[in-house]
């Protein structure tokens, strides 16, 4: 595991799933880890836990959708921007309030918060590095995830216009996009049978992901060994995107 002593890292959406996954690794590789989302009582245990067993951690109360909390996030070495909905339906049926919950969350006050944190990053002058969490739909399409798959589109494409924009100042951006991993968002979805009959044969891998396979990933590309890696859209996914199965056998 790379260090990331002396870092301090912000992860935003860190309560829970994929966040709580990538704050418990990066503090574990040493860096000073900001847990913030709009439950306190959650992250404020979670930092207890952690700094009990010895490592640091602190909390942070704020709403991704609101944009004039924002500002008092504090400086960061490291940004993670994890926090993100869902709704599933047709496309059709989708009114514009939905629309624009989902992309208040998963997109524009990831921008407000990138924006904040980001300036102090570039007016430091000491580089850093920025991570967004997209999703398997910031590169390919499912039915009914027209609103998601919109946000999550967005983050791949800002990840490689900002990593373009900061890369002078030291600053790598990059995105992950995990694949079918079981959280709070999916669970009730992937209770049918049928769904876990069809993952086996759509991926090399034909298990379901954890938030733990995708925390490794996200404390590589907080650290040093990611210095010339910026831009980039990297899938966990079981090999969904790249890898399909059938039953001839040689």
């Amino acid at each position: 595991m790379q260090s990331l002593e002396n870092r301090t890292a912000l992860v935003v959406g860190a309560s829970r799933g994929i966040g709580l996954a990538i704050v418990q690794e990066i503090a574990r590789a040493g860096a000073n880890t900001i847990l913030a989302s709009r439950n306190l009582d959650a992250l404020t245990a979670q930092a207890k836990a952690l700094e009990n067993a010895g490592y640091r951690a602190s909390a942070v109360q704020v709403d991704v959708t609101n944009t004039a909390q924002h500002s008092q996030l504090p400086d960061a070495d490291i940004l993670i921007n994890v926090s993100g909905t869902n709704l599933r339906k047709p496309f059709e049926q989708y009114s514009s309030e939905e629309f624009e919950s989902i992309l208040r969350t998963n997109l524009l006050g990831l921008v407000s918060i990138t924006q904040h944190v980001g300036r102090r990053m570039v007016e430091r002058g000491a580089g850093g590095k920025i991570i967004f969490i997209g999703s398997l739909m910031s590169v390919l399409g499912l039915p009914y995830l027209t609103a998601y798959a919109m946000s999550k589109s967005a983050l791949a494409g800002l990840t490689r216009t900002l990593a373009a924009e900061w890369g002078r100042h030291n600053i790598q951006v990059n995105c992950i996009a995990p694949g079918f991993i079981l959280t709070d968002l999916n669970r009730q979805m992937w209770q049918e049978p049928a769904m876990a009959q069809w993952l086996a044969g759509a991926q090399a891998n034909p298990r379901m992901g954890t938030p733990e396979d995708i925390a490794p990933l996200a404390a590589f590309l907080a650290g040093p060994g990611s210095d010339y890696i910026t831009g980039q859209v990297i899938a966990v996914d079981g090999g969904y995107t790249t890898t399909a199965v059938w039953p001839f056998q040689a």
